[in-house]
């Protein structure tokens, strides 16, 4: 498998120009996968794996997208990268990672001690400063939002814990719809029961949004059907 490419940005202001330079030039639409890391077992028999082999991972090709995600070696971006590789699939699969929180191929691990490796199925790393996990949740957005260009995204939410919140709410603050999968645990489904059950105002601020949609796991095809058409729909308002 080669290495992943890597591509190190250092201002917000500048990724547009930054990734013009690179092969992940705008105008793709993009998939951004948010949620559970190390606090999300990985298990190739569970709901969520058979809809990503089964669902999502041919509608990302079939659109010709590209998957932008948080690119460690742990949950769900675990899962995404053996799916696409399971799936035989030529998507890209982009990781932004904050440079104190990763050991890249071939390097020292950084000083922290709670670093992370990097996912190896990834075809790109982008990285971004920081030490500190949450650090990345901007430039994530910002990412996705460049490479999207005038193309349609979305971000999908699995299970997740508090950065789960930050990621979400940083895709709302720049007009990406986000889908919930509700059933997939923890800060899902705290949204997914946010309108009932009041969980807590992030929550709620999150499922109150119009541009949130809440799909059980236990339905897969209604999943990318979702994906799809918050895809087609962010494309017709550019």
């Amino acid at each position: 498998m080669p290495p992943p490419t890597i591509t190190i940005l250092d201002s917000l202001d500048t990724i547009d120009e930054s990734l013009r330079r690179t092969t992940l030039t705008p105008g793709r639409p993009v998939l951004v996968l948010v949620g559970g890391a190390a606090g999300l077992p990985v298990d190739p028999d569970s709901p969520l794996a058979r809809l990503l082999v089964e669902h999502v991972v041919p509608l990302i090709e079939q659109l010709g997208a590209v998957v932008v995600d948080g690119g460690t070696d742990a949950g769900v971006m675990r899962m995404v990268g053996d799916a696409r590789r399971s799936a035989d699939a030529t998507f890209r699969l982009v990781g932004v990672v904050a440079e104190g929180t990763v050991r890249l191929p071939g390097a020292p691990p950084p000083r922290s001690p709670d670093w992370a490796h990097v996912e190896p199925g990834h075809t790109d790393i982008v990285l971004v400063p920081g030490s500190e996990w949450g650090d990345e949740s901007p430039w994530l957005a910002a990412v996705a939002t460049a490479i999207a260009g005038r193309a349609g995204s979305v971000t999908m939410l699995v299970n997740g814990g508090a950065i789960a919140y930050v990621d979400a709410l940083n895709s709302l603050a720049v007009g990406r719809a986000a889908v919930v999968l509700a059933g997939s645990g923890r800060t899902a489904d705290e949204i997914a029961d946010a309108r009932t059950i009041g969980t807590n105002d992030r929550a709620l601020a999150i499922a109150d949004s119009p541009l949130t949609t809440v799909v059980s796991i236990a339905d897969p095809v209604a999943v990318a059907a979702a994906l799809r058409a918050r895809i087609a729909e962010s494309a017709e308002l550019e």
